[in-house]
């Protein structure tokens, strides 16, 4: 089983690279049903959400994430991205200054403009 998971996961981030974030999710989302403590591979899932403007599923993909693990500093960056996609700027701050203070980079703090 575990031969599988790594294939899926292969085949996962060859989508991703390859731009076919819709193939990514197809190929990854079993992967994190079966190891949903795998912070990396979630990510990898929230990230094609994201990129397939599936906003929510990122939104719950990377609330995972932080929860598991607060200190990701990339997780929070997305989560601020994807909550400035719909339109709620505010709630995007506090992760962008999280960013900023895990990072040491100000420039974190201004708003992503799309």
């Amino acid at each position: 089983m575990e031969d599988m998971r790594a294939l899926s996961y292969g085949l996962g981030r060859q989508y991703f690279e390859e731009k076919d974030y819709r193939g990514a999710i197809k190929a990854l989302k079993p992967v994190v049903d079966e190891t949903p403590d795998d912070v990396g591979t979630r990510l990898l899932l929230a990230r094609a959400y994201y990129h397939s403007a599936l906003l929510k599923p990122a939104e719950e993909h990377l609330h995972e994430v932080i929860t598991r693990e607060p200190t990701e500093y990339y997780a929070h960056l997305m989560m601020a991205r994807t909550l400035e996609r719909q339109s709620r700027a505010d709630e995007a701050a506090k992760h962008r200054r999280i960013v900023a203070a895990l990072t040491g980079d100000d420039s974190h703090l201004a708003q992503h403009t799309i």
